[in-house]
C-alpha cells in the first residue's frame, strides 16, 4: 500500500501535499530522493512517517530543478540495459564503475 502511495506517478494539490508531509511521506517528498544529484538522493528516505528524515536531517523539501526540471535514476544505469531483465538480475553482482 504504502510503497505504491509513495512511488505513485500523481500530483497532490499543494496545499494537501504540504500539511500531509508534516505527518506522511507523499509522492513528490520521496520522489526527491530518486534525483540524480547526490544532494537530493542523499536525501528524503522514509517511507511511511514523515518525522525520520527531519529527525535525521536527511529531509529536502524540492530539488533543486523543480519537479519537473529534475532527472531521475542512477547515472550509471540510464542507458537501456538496465531495462532488460539479464541486467537487472546480474547487478547486485558487477562492480560499479566510475
Amino acid at each position: 500500500g504504502c510503497a505504491m502511495f509513495n512511488h505513485a506517478n500523481i500530483r497532490l494539490p499543494l496545499a494537501v501535499d504540504r500539511w500531509l508531509r508534516l505527518v506522511i511521506v507523499t509522492p513528490d517528498m520521496h520522489r526527491v530522493h530518486h534525483s540524480v544529484e547526490r544532494r537530493e538522493h542523499d536525501a528524503n528516505y522514509g517511507f511511511n512517517l514523515a518525522i525520520w528524515d527531519r529527525l535525521f536531517g536527511v529531509y529536502v523539501a524540492q530539488p533543486a530543478a523543480g519537479h519537473d526540471g529534475m532527472e531521475i535514476g542512477l547515472k550509471p544505469w540510464r542507458r537501456g540495459e538496465p531495462t532488460r531483465l539479464g541486467f537487472t538480475l546480474a547487478l547486485p553482482f558487477r562492480r560499479l564503475r566510475g
